[in-house]
Parts: structure tokens; C-alpha cells; sequence
């Protein structure tokens, strides 16, 4: 697949796709709202992110550790005549971020559970230490002088090493839980965006770009290797595409990806008309045609191992059995003609899905009925993501700050 230089440095590194040569290198680099009272939360800043090819002061910043400091609390009401109804399971944390930031992702720190950050657009990134309750902007002030807004796209623990990465390509690093993070520098060249990270040991990652490629490090971000053989494009205009409806000369990205707890990804066509799959050791992602008639939103693994399927419009479909398959069953589902746009998986039995217009539904037999919480109704936001980092800790990520936390 060629060779891409990573960093600006004078030492030039390359990645070379082919099987005998797959390293690259990068430098260092509660209870219930009773009442119904307003809640007070913090709102988010900038990161320092840029990374140019010349040798100017914007690749010295890239090269140093930057540490993120805490912005001045700023408390702000909610909007007079914006009361809503209480939820029944969910209470909504509000946030004074700007209007039109989306919520993409947040995770928690292993090592202290409390403790935890909330990503988005806008350069959006947010710091908790009392579970969720009241949040605090983080911030590398010099990120203002660069050009760049960055959308921050997925963040991961485990122990206190985390990992962060957005558009434009960024990575960041920390050691210590988060009080600092160093900045790893990666070239324009790296094959799509990327998309998802997960730390998977000690100094170790493996993170994913919107073109299908995976890359794992185990030296904390000092060099990668990539884990398939070239990109989703490069494999279904090969012969591999045969029989898939839509992959002849593809040229699109991801629309979606998720990851298993044992390593497999499942990944959506930008249009929606067919999927992939990809397991550790596999050197290219497997293409699947959709075995629905509608176009696909998006997929992701149940707790027992198999399959949820969204389809635009609001239609959800589990796989039969567990493991990757293509032979699906529709379960009903009441969405009132929204889309729904994601599933988090509580336990074995209790899953929740979230959709377009405030959707929510929740099943609490493996998937097999669900029931729709109309309280949420009336939350005028798109609720894109429903994580739960344990039984008792749930989010609910939406447009225009909306954030909604489990209550049990």
C-alpha cells in the first residue's frame, strides 16, 4: 500500500502495508430531578492540536508534552420556560457548552471511577471527578492560535493510561489519569481519520480510521503496526468484492464502527448498503450484503456475543445466534418514524436504544420487546450514543449538549 511519512521530524519514518513490512514509526512524543431544579455544569474549551510539515513553531508545539490545565468554571442556568419532565430512569446534566456541539464520546478512569472526560466537537472536551454530576472544561490554551477546530472522536482507559483521538489527526496521551496528556505526533498521510481507540493494555492502543485501517502499539504510541494488509477500498475492488451489492469500485469511508469486548469490529458503508467484519488475525475485513431491504444506520455486539442491526427509518434487527452472521430478525420497535441511531447493553437482559427527536426504548429480555420511555419525548435532540460503563453508570450523548445520565 506504499509508504507515508509520519511525523515533520528530519528522521523520516515510514509504514509499509505490505505483510513483510507493516511498521511505522511516530516521534515521542439522584437520584430523580425532584423539583425539577435547574443544575449547574461547566462548559468546555480548546486543545493545542496542530501538526505542520515545516519546521515552524506549530510542530514544536506537536513535539512537546502539552498539558491540559482546568478554564474557570463558568455556571450557567437552564434557559427560563425550558423545564422538562422528569425522567423515569435518566436525568438530564446540563451543560453550558456552545449551542450545536455534539457529544461523541465519554469514558472513565479505571483506576479512579469517579473520575472521567466527555468529548465532542468544537474542540469540546469536559472533566468530571464525582461521576458525572458536575463537569469542568480542560483545555491547552495555545490550541487558539492554531487553525484548526477539532472534533474530538473516541477516548479510552484502562488502568490510569488513556488515549485520545480526533479530526484532524490528533493523539493524545496520558499516564497519570489525566492530569496530563502528551501530545504523539502523526502525519497527514495516515490513511482516512481516526475514527476509534481503545487501550488494551499497558502502553498499548489500537485505534481505527474511517478507510478500514487498524494499527496496534504496544510502546506507548512510539511506533504502530498495522493489523490488516491495505484499506476497506483496496480489498473490495479486488476480487474479494464480488457479490456485494454496492462495493465495486468503492471509494467511501466508514459510517460506523464498533468494537467487541473480544476484539472483533463490526463496521458500516458510508451509504449504508452493506457491512463489514474484521477478527484479530484476519488480514483484510470481510464484506457482508445487508440482509434487509432498507439501508443500514448503523451496528453493533449484544452482551451474549451477537448482533444488533439499525436501519434508517427506525428499524432494528438482531442477528440469530451469536457470532458474526447475516441472517437477521426484526424486533418491533415503537420510534414513532424516527430514526434510531444506537444501542448500549446494560446487562445480558437490559439494553437501551436511542434515537432521532429524543427516542428512547428499553428492553429488559435480551431485545426480544421493548418499551419506550415517553418522558424523554420532549428532549428536542438527536440522542446518538448510549454508553454504560458499568451496571450502575449509564450516559446518554446528544447534539446540542444534551446529556442525560442513568439513574437506576
Amino acid at each position: 500500500m506504499g509508504s507515508i511519512q509520519l511525523t515533520g521530524s528530519s528522521s523520516i519514518h515510514h509504514v509499509n502495508r505490505s505483510p513483510n513490512a507493516s511498521f511505522y514509526s511516530s516521534a515521542r512524543v439522584r437520584r430523580q430531578q425532584s423539583s425539577r431544579r435547574p443544575i449547574f455544569k461547566a462548559c468546555s474549551s480548546s486543545f493545542d492540536c496542530g501538526i505542520t510539515d515545516s519546521k515552524t513553531r506549530r510542530q514544536f508545539i506537536g513535539y512537546t508534552a502539552a498539558s491540559l490545565s482546568i478554564a474557570p468554571i463558568v455556571s450557567v442556568q437552564q434557559p427560563a420556560g425550558a423545564e422538562e419532565p422528569a425522567l423515569s430512569e435518566w436525568e438530564r446534566v446540563f451543560l453550558p457548552i456552545d449551542p450545536g456541539v455534539v457529544l461523541l464520546d465519554i469514558a472513565f478512569v479505571p483506576d479512579d471511577p469517579s473520575h472521567g472526560f466527555l468529548l465532542g466537537t468544537r474542540q469540546t472536551i469536559l472533566e468530571t471527578k464525582d461521576g458525572g454530576d458536575m463537569w469542568f472544561p480542560r483545555s491547552i490554551p495555545s490550541a487558539e492560535e492554531e487553525d484548526f477546530n477539532y472534533r474530538f472522536n473516541s477516548i479510552s482507559f484502562r488502568g490510569n493510561e488513556g488515549w485520545i483521538v480526533g479530526k484532524p489527526a490528533i493523539l493524545l496521551y496520558t499516564s497519570d489519569g489525566g492530569k496530563s496528556w502528551e501530545r504523539i505526533p502523526l502525519s497527514s498521510q495516515l490513511p482516512g481519520d481516526m475514527v476509534y481507540i481503545k487501550a488494551t493494555g499497558e502502553k498499548s492502543a489500537e485505534m481505527v480510521t474511517d478507510e478500514g485501517a487498524i494499527y496496534t502499539t504496544s510502546n506507548r504510541g512510539y511506533n504502530w503496526r498495522a493489523a490488516v494488509q491495505e484499506t476497506v477500498s483496496a480489498t473490495l475492488n479486488r476480487t474479494v468484492s464480488s457479490g456485494i451489492s454496492g462495493a465495486s469500485y468503492y471509494t467511501g469511508t466508514f459510517n460506523t464502527v464498533n468494537r467487541s469486548l473480544d476484539g472483533r469490529y463490526v463496521a458500516v458503508s458510508s451509504r449504508g448498503n452493506f457491512y463489514l467484519t474484521w477478527e484479530p488475525g484476519q488480514p483484510y475485513w470481510q464484506p457482508h450484503n445487508r440482509a434487509v431491504s432498507r439501508r443500514i444506520q448503523n451496528m453493533g455486539w449484544r452482551a451474549d456475543g451477537g448482533l444488533w442491526l439499525l436501519v434508517r427509518g427506525g428499524g432494528l434487527y438482531l442477528s440469530k445466534g451469536t457470532g458474526i452472521t447475516e441472517e437477521f430478525e426484526e424486533v418491533p420497535v415503537q420510534s414513532r418514524g424516527f430514526g434510531i441511531l444506537d444501542v448500549g447493553y446494560r446487562s445480558k437482559d437490559e439494553a437501551w436504544a436511542s434515537g432521532g427527536s429524543g427516542i428512547l426504548l428499553r428492553t429488559t429480555n435480551g431485545g426480544k420487546t421493548w418499551t419506550r420511555d415517553k418522558a424523554a419525548d420532549n428532549i428536542a435532540a438527536n440522542l446518538y450514543s448510549v454508553k454504560f460503563i458499568d451496571d450502575n453508570k449509564g450516559f446518554v450523548l446528544g447534539n446540542d449538549g444534551v446529556l442525560l445520565r442513568y439513574l437506576g
